[in-house]
């Protein structure tokens, strides 16, 4: 199901026919030095990571991430979306892309599409995102979109440190 586009990219609902893509972008390692190795190896895990993760949250909370596909030939970029976590008070944006496709705007195109969706069609009125310290590129494309640096802590149940930012409201806490 289509839920965004912008000008170059198409957010879809994941589905079990994605799980190739999936399982390269979980194994990449770039997602696993900046968001964690999720242990998914074979086509098989992926279609169950696609369904807990990711169908799941569609069903629950109404929105999740995405698969980002670019409008012109609906080449599987990366996911991006919204979630809420247990560790944040706030649901956050958050994306990750093949490293292909790194350094074509896509990413900031995505998030900030991901967050007019959260203020317009959710009413959302904050909005957070996290990344890791060394994770510049990250961080680049959050204050791009709006977001400002709130802090950096571990979160609850984690061991490293994480950047927090946030978008909207007046509360400068996380």
């Amino acid at each position: 199901m289509l839920v965004l586009s912008t000008e170059r990219l198409r957010l879809r609902w994941a589905n079990l026919q994605d799980a190739d893509f999936v399982l390269d972008l979980l194994n990449q390692p770039s997602w696993i030095a900046n968001i964690g190795d999720r242990n998914v190896r074979t086509l098989e895990q992926a279609e169950d990571w696609i369904a807990a993760r990711l169908v799941m949250a569609y069903r629950t909370q109404g929105f999740g991430f995405w698969i980002v596909e670019r409008s012109t030939d609906g080449e599987r970029l990366g996911i991006c979306g919204l979630t809420k976590r247990d560790t944040l008070p706030e649901v956050d944006v958050g994306y990750a892309f093949l490293p292909v496709h790194w350094g074509r705007g896509y990413a900031r195109e995505a998030a900030a599409a991901c967050l007019a969706h959260g203020r317009d069609r959710l009413h959302l009125r904050r909005v957070l995102a996290i990344t890791g310290p060394d994770n510049l590129a990250s961080s680049r494309v959050l204050e791009a979109i709006g977001m400002q640096f709130v802090e950096q802590r571990v979160l609850a149940g984690e061991t490293r440190q994480t950047r927090i930012y946030a978008w909207g409201g007046s509360d400068t806490s996380a």
